[in-house]
This record gives structure tokens, C-alpha cells and sequence, in this order.
């Protein structure tokens, strides 16, 4: 069973991504990136799913600062805005993005790929 991180300022997010990823994996929960770091650092999850938009920290900037907590993390980005921004949100350790709308298929088979 995996602990997975999902940070998104939008609890309906949050909770269609437990449901598409089933009962098989443990869930965190944080609003925005100064919570996910809180999170993280406390938890040590083995996979962190995160929305991009957020209010108090971006999730670009929570992404590098989870992974100068610990480099080998896994990270999944969520976002509608990814257009012009691809190069950033990789070049902060993201190791995948998945564009919104959510589609299930996608978001179990990155979550499976990363978990292995």
C-alpha cells in the first residue's frame, strides 16, 4: 500500500482522484503547497499528486522545495495551464504532467508507472 499526497485547493479534485485511484493506496490530503510541504516533511509519501494553481504557494515552487527536501521524491503535476510553462514545471523535478480535464485511465497508469 502506497501513501499518496494530493494537494489541490479544491476538496471535489482531491476526492475524484481518491476515487479514481480505488482503496488500495493511503491518502494525504493538503490544500496548497505551504500545507503539502508541512505534509511531506512529516508523512514521506510515496508519490505526490499537485495542482499547479494555488493560493499561498504555487505548486511549481512546492515542487522544488519537496525536492530539496528529497530529491528521489515522486511527483505527478496537475494542471489546465500547462502551455508555456511545460519547460518550468519539469526543470523543478516534476517527474510527470497530466493536463485537466482529469481522465482516470491516464492518472492510474502514471501513478502505477511511478510506483514501481
Amino acid at each position: 500500500m502506497a501513501k499518496i499526497l494530493i494537494v489541490d485547493d479544491e476538496e471535489a479534485i482531491r476526492d475524484i482522484l481518491k476515487i479514481f485511484l480505488g482503496y488500495r493506496h493511503k491518502y494525504l490530503d493538503a490544500r496548497d503547497g505551504v500545507e503539502a510541504i508541512t505534509v511531506f516533511e512529516k508523512e514521506r509519501p510515496d508519490l505526490v499528486i499537485m495542482d499547479i494553481r494555488m493560493p499561498r504557494m504555487s505548486g511549481i515552487e512546492a515542487v522544488r522545495k519537496i525536492k530539496e527536501i528529497d530529491p528521489n521524491s515522486k511527483i505527478i503535476v496537475l494542471t489546465a495551464f500547462a502551455e508555456g510553462k511545460r519547460d518550468e514545471i519539469l526543470n523543478a523535478g516534476t517527474d510527470k504532467i497530466l493536463e485537466k480535464p482529469l481522465r482516470k485511465s491516464k492518472i492510474v497508469s502514471a501513478v502505477e508507472e511511478l510506483l514501481k
